[in-house]
């Protein structure tokens, strides 16, 4: 089956298909930038998919940097050190490549370099985000390589403050890069190991979308097929990396997941967040493990919108059990944890997470408001494994 190509206006400028990489010097030139700073992970950044951009990039007539200093959960002092790469390049625009906190830590850095107040002034609280000086941030285009956040359609940054070792959002309605390249091939040699858990990142953030009370029928349509999409094709694209009609449509499915939390997100990412922050765990890992115990908590609030789903997904039964079967189910096959514990979180977290959960951003929108100490037996199943 020949792989997909087309151009999307929503909810940004997308273009969708392989070899679209290519492209990127034009779109740089097409925003106003000359001097672009190409923001990656240290991960990624000797690797060819890097290398050879840069080279595409300055071939072209770009005098492209590159900037890679950013951890697995970005802090504030990777875009602190960012912006100063920005300004030492005399740059004047970004490139956001790679996973989601690249991408996150390059859409701060864009925020930020034309600001005179320090980034956590800008925390999604209240009216913080009419403190921006819109004229000083710097244009995005962003190039993801994995399907996982969809960062590259959000308008927020996820940044973790040092001083607190918590996760804070950063936000921004302009922070939405101007045009998103979604080119499979960049994403072709992404382990296994990290297709699944950035795939199951997706799938939380369609989930939850679907789990808010809040109204928002769009949104319900485009985590509906998210899922969707995420079930004909995470599987194929874990089990073959060179697969590129499953690897495109897991990125669309990334790129929907991360529109349709617009309705909001949950307990999973409540959760995930102080997690990453204080034991410095893979973000999509955390999600997944978190997935069926938070589900199973909601079950009261969310079972006829996940029996809806089921029937969507064409799963054998249209229930809630059925749909949560699928997530164990699925879990497994792609070698997904099923503890918190087998990834290093131990369980004296528990007592230490609840009331941070409680308090974190996405514990607004999930259906039951959850309590410190309910957040807290939500955990400890997770980290002993019962369900």
């Amino acid at each position: 089956m020949q792989t997909p190509t087309a151009n999307w206006n929503y909810p940004t400028s997308i273009k969708v298909g392989a070899g679209r990489i290519r492209e990127l010097p034009a779109h740089c030139r097409a925003l106003g930038m000359s001097r672009p700073l190409l923001v990656t992970d240290p991960g990624l950044a000797g690797l060819p998919i890097v290398t050879s951009t840069l080279a595409l990039c300055r071939a072209e007539g770009l005098e492209c940097g590159l900037f890679a200093e950013v951890k697995g959960n970005p802090t504030g002092g990777n875009v602190t050190a960012g912006v100063a790469a920005f300004h030492a390049g005399r740059h004047d625009g970004v490139i956001a490549f790679g996973g989601g906190s690249a991408l996150d830590a390059a859409k701060a850095i864009a925020l930020m370099a034309g600001q005179d107040r320090p980034l956590w002034d800008f925390v999604d609280e209240g009216d913080n985000y009419l403190r921006v000086k819109v004229e000083g941030m710097a244009p995005v285009v962003a190039v993801p390589t994995t399907a996982g956040t969809g960062s590259e359609v959000g308008r927020a940054s996820v940044i973790v403050d040092e001083s607190t070792h918590a996760k804070r959002i950063i936000f921004h309605a302009r922070m939405l890069p101007a045009v998103v390249l979604l080119d499979p091939e960049l994403t072709v040699a992404l382990p296994p190991r990290l297709t699944a858990a950035t795939g199951m990142d997706a799938l939380s953030h369609s989930l939850e979308a679907l789990c808010s009370p809040f109204y928002h029928p769009m949104a319900t349509g485009i985590g509906m097929e998210g899922c969707h999409l995420i079930h004909q094709y995470l599987r194929r694209a874990v089990a073959d990396g060179s697969d590129l009609q499953a690897r495109t449509q897991m990125l669309v499915a990334s790129s929907m997941g991360a529109t349709a939390f617009q309705k909001g997100l949950g307990a999973i990412h409540a959760l995930a967040h102080p997690l990453g922050a204080i034991y410095d765990a893979h973000h999509g890992t955390l999600c997944a493990i978190l997935m069926p115990y938070v589900l199973k908590a909601n079950e009261q609030a969310v079972a006829p919108t996940m029996a809806q789903l089921a029937r969507y997904m064409g799963l054998a039964q249209g229930s809630f059990a059925a749909l949560l079967d699928w997530v164990l189910e699925l879990r497994e096959s792609i070698g997904i944890p099923h503890t918190l514990r087998e990834i290093g979180v131990p369980d004296d977290a528990v007592g230490r997470i609840g009331a941070q959960a409680a308090a974190d951003p996405s514990a607004s929108t999930n259906p039951i408001p959850f309590s410190a100490a309910q957040y807290d037996a939500i955990l400890r199943d997770a980290i002993t494994g019962t369900l």
